[in-house]
């Protein structure tokens, strides 16, 4: 295992502590006019998502912590359980609903996410940010009115609800921001 010091701390950076797997969210090397130096860090628990703020001596000694992440596709669930099917093996995956996260609600059979693990242990999923989704149901378009500002309710194929506007129909295809859930243009 490679060993890190606060003082490598950058974000994104990935290390073990208290056998927990923490990164890195923001840091900064702070050098007061008297006393030590020390490293202000804001990281996350990625496994929990539980945020903390902590001070480190910039000598203060940390196993790096190596984050696999796979490209899965999801094949199909079974109740709470959701399969994803590894590219290179074809092994097949279960992951429970509570590892999915939010923007799972818009991911359709066969799309490829990332799946998540340390040490063999799948913590969670990332999707893809950019989903093109077909409108399977909300109200009728008004002919001329192209008004973009103004916006309905719509139900995707995944069963997912975003507001899109008021010129979009049952049919069209959609490009979605899964990670804020919201409408992006017409997909191409």
């Amino acid at each position: 295992m490679a060993t890190i010091t606060a003082g490598d701390f950058r974000n994104g950076k990935t290390f073990e502590m208290d056998g927990k797997i923490m990164q890195v969210v923001e840091f900064q090397h702070v050098k007061p006019g008297k006393g030590a130096a020390f490293v202000r860090t804001k990281m996350k628990n990625i496994v929990t998502g539980a945020v903390t703020e902590t001070s480190f001596n910039p000598t203060a000694k940390f196993e790096e912590a190596f984050v696999e992440r796979k490209d899965m596709a999801y094949s199909y669930n079974d109740g709470d359980l959701y399969y994803f099917m590894d590219q290179e093996t074809y092994d097949m995956i279960p992951l429970g609903k509570d590892l999915l996260g939010d923007a799972f609600r818009f991911i359709t059979e066969n799309t490829v996410c990332k799946v998540l693990s340390y040490k063999g242990n799948v913590f969670g999923l990332e999707c893809p940010n950019f989903m093109d989704l077909e409108v399977t149901e909300t109200e009728p378009g008004l002919a001329g009115n192209t008004a973009t500002n103004t916006l309905k309710p719509a139900t995707v194929e995944t069963g997912a609800e975003v507001k899109v506007p008021l010129f979009i129909n049952i049919g069209d295809k959609i490009t979605i921001d899964t990670r804020t859930g919201e409408y992006l243009s017409r997909a191409k």
